[in-house]
């Protein structure tokens, strides 16, 4: 009778941890969505340049939603690749999109700011990538070889060895051009939306700069987004219906109003205090249940709500 409460006791013990372990998993962090852009440009001989832009995703399950294209290039962008197109999930083919100027003078740095959108549940993921073009040779097409005859080289004297002195370098010689200082990196702004939060996130490179961005409800709730280089930063809004976020940053002399979005799967009920009990609920049950029947635990795990941390 010891041996069997003790088998038992065991059983009950390994249950706990895989109910456990499954919670964690599910409880974890949100994968990094995010569009990933690339861009490669030619120049003929009239200065005319063609610029290609391609945007994938980086979600294998699921599709996202072009939201926002900013181009540093003048002109539309032809193409598929247009604000409201649906990215295709990574592995079903980029979207894809032209641009062409003509430029004169030096030719400016060609960029693209791509965001995109995914609903996963009762989360909503934006997320935004920059891209600068590179160089992919000349737009001309290759002229064909026209067929003839190879010339037959003629003769000539073995040319006889010069007694002049090595050529010193001219005073009037070009100093070499000291190459100009790195740009700073660019920081990734992520934007996530459940039932109860809105949470800003901005993860900045190591070779980036400090800033500070003001958020401010429509309420007039203020709040200091501190960002420093190598660190990721967030702050968080209890959500509700009407929500208006508007981020304004030290750096740059201009503002931007986000509205929340309320995920599909909230119960109808909007964010904030209605889910959170319930929600706190299903993940504590979750571990539980799965101990009896681990299959009930995957319907448990779909129905919690997921918050996520910098």
């Amino acid at each position: 009778m010891n041996r069997l409460n003790l088998r038992r006791a065991m059983a009950l013990a390994a249950g706990a941890l895989i109910g456990l372990a499954g919670v964690a998993t599910f409880a974890g962090p949100a994968q990094a969505h995010h569009p990933e852009p690339v861009g490669t440009y030619c120049a003929d001989k009239d200065g005319k340049v063609t610029v290609n832009w391609s945007v994938g995703n980086s979600e294998t399950d699921i599709p996202g939603t072009i939201t926002k294209l900013e181009s540093t290039v003048p002109g539309e962008i032809t193409g598929g690749l247009t604000v409201g197109a649906t990215l295709p999930k990574k592995g079903d083919g980029p979207l894809t999109g032209t641009q062409n100027h003509t430029f004169t003078g030096d030719l400016p740095e060609l960029k693209l700011t791509v965001q995109a959108r995914w609903e996963r549940g009762d989360q909503i993921i934006t997320e935004e990538r920059s891209v600068v073009a590179q160089p992919a040779g000349d737009c001309a097409p290759a002229e064909s070889p026209s067929p003839s005859a190879p010339a037959t080289p003629e003769p000539s004297d073995s040319p006889e060895p010069s007694t002049s002195p090595e050529p010193t370098p001219s005073a009037t010689s070009p100093a070499a051009t000291p190459s100009a200082p790195a740009e700073p990196e660019e920081p990734v702004f992520r934007l996530e939306e459940t039932c109860d939060k809105m949470t800003f996130i901005v993860e900045n490179p190591a070779k980036g700069i400090p800033f500070t961005a003001t958020l401010t409800t429509e309420k007039g709730v203020t709040k200091k987004l501190v960002s420093e280089p190598g660190k990721t930063s967030s702050v968080s809004f209890d959500a509700y219906k009407g929500l208006k976020v508007t981020v304004k940053y030290d750096v740059v002399d201009e503002t931007e109003t986000i509205d929340y979005t309320q995920p599909k799967d909230c119960g109808g009920e909007g964010g904030g205090l209605p889910v959170t009990g319930p929600a706190a609920g299903a993940i504590a049950g979750g571990a539980a249940v799965l101990i009896a029947a681990g299959a009930v635990f995957f319907v448990m795990a779909r129905r919690r709500r997921i918050r996520f941390t910098a």
